[in-house]
């Protein structure tokens, strides 16, 4: 069983950065790829970035290319996802998530019903 727990959120201006946390731990923290996800208001749920194992994969939502970037720290149990240049439409509940390994694979999951464990959720309130 894996925890995760967010950190970092809050509220900023339009343009602002701010950098997002994900501190893992009860597993093995190099066995899982990577995750973030958002939540809007009256919206569903939608990836944003992921990481594979060692850190050698990462893949984002179009609407974050160039401005979100994530990163890992296996040593810290950490995953981390740095926000640039934020906007008012990047605005909602970040989760953080953990998809196991079993199977080497090349890539990294997209959907979220291919991840097996979920922080609670952090607020980002981009104001324009």
């Amino acid at each position: 069983q894996v925890q995760l727990v967010e950190s970092g959120g809050g509220l900023v201006q339009a343009g602002d950065s701010l950098r997002l946390s994900c501190a893992a731990s009860g597993g093995s923290f190099s066995s899982y790829d990577m995750g973030w996800f958002r939540q809007a208001p009256g919206k569903e749920r939608e990836f944003v970035a992921a990481i594979s194992r060692s850190g050698g994969t990462t893949y984002y939502v179009d609407s974050v290319k160039g401005r979100f970037t994530i990163s890992r720290d296996n040593a810290k149990n950490t995953v981390y996802l740095q926000m640039n240049t934020l906007k008012p439409e990047d605005t909602a509940v970040y989760y953080c998530a953990a998809d196991r390994v079993v199977v080497p694979r090349t890539g990294v999951h997209t959907s979220s019903r291919d991840y097996d464990y979920w922080g609670q959720g952090i607020q980002v309130t981009v104001s324009s």
